[in-house]
């Protein structure tokens, strides 16, 4: 292998001092360093791939392919001064380095000690600081070495580099490796592999200091070359960044070419161009739809433009920024159609849609002329338009417009602001959701109903005591204030100010299925008194409370729980047995509210 022709993909020369390498293609240069037991051959992928854009250079480092050996005690330095002197030889000032292994450690070496020559760095499977264990193995695979070949030390490298049995799909490329492996000179192979086992540090109180990019890549399924390694070089280097492979291990710049050398590249023009930034190699849409996974509220911001004119769109990439002072934000998309209004614009208001708006929702998210004509707005603090019906509303000074990648940021300093207890409007992958059931309906259901509801405040739950214990407020059906049978006349006759929310169990009695069982979660204006047989239970000790009803005890046993992990369900079923199952969605036109606002 060291003494292969080159043949059709590259040429081979010696540098005056014996150094062997392998060049191919024009461009931009880039210097390949191989890892202990390799030689320039290997990256023979990627010289292939990059050899049409670049100006490949691959090293046969000291003790391997050509190159003379290293010295007795070698250290890295001696293998990053080579690298220069090959530098020195073909004319090249200053060149980027992508190494492998003990060569992303020369390429470490390199950067640190000759900055002015290197434009960036690609560490692959780097190793640092290994943990005891592993450092210790390692020590005596090198302490076993005598410098005079070693087949079975070939088969157990090959069985850690690729698995044992090695896959069907990665036959080649084990093959490959394994001839690289028996055909290194074992003196040099046991020199250099000597240093690699105790330079895994040398670099920890230095890499502060690297002045230029440099990219660390590992396999998730390196274990000698780990991604907490990868992960720990990124973080101390200042223009560090880390990518771990899903799968790879300790050979993947042979074993998946393609994907390695994909990122390799991305790398690359981004540091030619100046820029740090590592490309995403994801589907844009994928990530997309990843994103739609977040369950949102729907919002539309408005603003008046310069013609006086009202002018909105709709968006769900809101959030709270600050208390103190009081700032909120949105995104708007550089290509929106109202984008060039709001980025000049010194105030906007965003207004957070009840489940009723879906239609304004989708006018506001269209290229419709007149967005206003269908709906009822005034003029906020600031002037700008507040839609009536909005669960809430925050009129908002223009505290700083911030550009982040294809979106703007505006950052608002709340001047006002209202709310109110209507159901919010939700949005998830690509649909509607509505996590309430509507109180409308309720309300004209059949009088059997059993309506109730768990109302919380400060961490207490509104109970009603009676002689054979303790119960929630319910009644027969929603009904209203003037019905004393029902919730709502219930809550009036205790003088209990409460607020509806979201739909918490829905059951059936298994031996009367006429009658219905439906329980809500809400929040409650603690009363002037408790007279009324009303007393406030922390949610801690409600399991310790005297409970008749089964199916009530069990459903408060979930509300317990579910406070404790912050993540509520809807139960459906019966008094004995049932599920929690997921929100509901109703279908949506095909316009998404993750950023692309007009």
């Amino acid at each position: 292998m060291a003494d292969a022709p080159a043949s059709a993909w590259a040429r081979q020369g010696t540098a005056p001092d014996g150094t062997g390498f392998i060049r191919a293609g024009s461009g931009a240069p880039v210097l390949f360093i191989h890892g202990v037991g390799m030689n320039a051959a290997i990256w023979q992928p990627q010289i292939e791939r990059m050899a049409g854009n670049w100006d490949v250079i691959a090293i046969d480092m000291l003790g391997h392919g050509r190159s003379p050996l290293p010295p007795p005690s070698p250290e890295l330095a001696d293998y990053a001064d080579q690298a220069i002197r090959l530098l020195d030889h073909l004319g090249l000032d200053k060149v980027s380095v992508v190494g492998h292994s003990m060569g992303a450690l020369v390429a470490q070496e390199l950067a640190l000690r000759a900055p002015q020559r290197v434009r960036g760095i690609v560490s692959l499977n780097a190793v640092f600081r290994r943990p005891p264990e592993l450092a210790e193995a390692v020590r005596q695979r090198a302490a076993a070495l005598t410098g005079q070949g070693d087949a079975a030390g070939t088969a157990q490298t090959i069985a850690r580099w690729f698995g044992d049995p090695v896959p069907a799909e990665l036959e080649a490329a084990a093959g490959k490796t394994a001839a690289a492996l028996s055909a290194v000179d074992p003196e040099g192979y046991a020199r250099t592999y000597r240093l690699f086992a105790r330079a895994d540090g040398d670099h920890a109180e230095r890499l502060q200091t690297l002045a230029v990019p440099a990219l660390f890549m590992t396999g998730s399924e390196d274990r000698n070359s780990s991604p907490a390694m990868s992960a720990a070089l990124a973080r101390l280097a200042p223009h560090g960044r880390c990518i771990v492979l899903a799968g790879e291990r300790h050979m993947m710049a042979v074993a998946a070419p393609d994907l390695t050398t994909r990122r390799i590249v991305g790398f690359l023009e981004a540091a030619e161009q100046g820029d740090g930034t590592v490309t995403s190699g994801f589907d844009s849409g994928d990530f997309r739809r990843a994103l739609g996974s977040f369950l949102t509220g729907v919002t539309i911001v408005t603003t008046i433009g310069p013609e006086g004119e009202p002018r909105g769109f709709t968006a769900n990439s809101f959030t709270s920024v600050s208390l103190d002072p009081p700032l909120v934000l949105v995104c708007i998309a550089h290509k929106a159609l109202g984008h060039p209004v709001f980025a000049t614009s010194k105030s906007f208001a965003i207004n957070i849609l009840n489940e009723d708006q879906k239609a304004a929702s989708g006018i506001f998210a269209s290229k419709a002329a007149d967005k206003f004509a269908s709906v009822a707005w005034r003029p906020g603090q600031t002037g700008s338009p507040l839609l009536d019906g909005s669960v809430a509303s925050f009129d908002c000074d223009m505290e700083r417009l911030v550009d982040a990648g294809d979106h703007s940021i505006l950052i608002g300093r709340v001047r006002d602001f209202e709310h109110n207890s209507s159901q919010p409007l939700g949005y998830c992958r690509g649909a509607y959701v509505a996590p309430g059931l509507s109180q409308e309906a309720l309300a004209a259901a059949q009088p059997g109903t059993d309506v109730g509801a768990i109302l919380e405040n400060g961490g207490r739950v509104l109970f009603l005591e009676t002689a054979d214990g303790f119960e929630l407020p319910r009644g027969r059906g929603l009904g209203s204030a003037s019905d004393g049978k029902s919730l709502r006349g219930l809550l009036t006759a205790k003088a209990v100010e409460a607020q509806l929310g979201f739909l918490f169990a829905v059951w059936d009695d298994a031996g009367n299925s006429a009658r219905t069982h439906v329980y809500y979660r809400g929040t409650f204006d603690v009363p002037a008194s408790s007279d009324r047989g009303i007393r406030l239970v922390d949610i801690d000790v409600i399991g310790d409370l005297k409970i008749v009803d089964p199916a009530v005890r069990s459903m408060l046993a979930r509300y317990v729980r579910e406070c404790t992990q912050d993540a509520f369900g809807v139960y459906v079923g019966n008094e004995m047995e049932g599920e929690v199952r997921p929100l509901g969605k109703a279908p949506v036109s095909a316009a998404s509210y993750t950023g692309d606002h007009r």
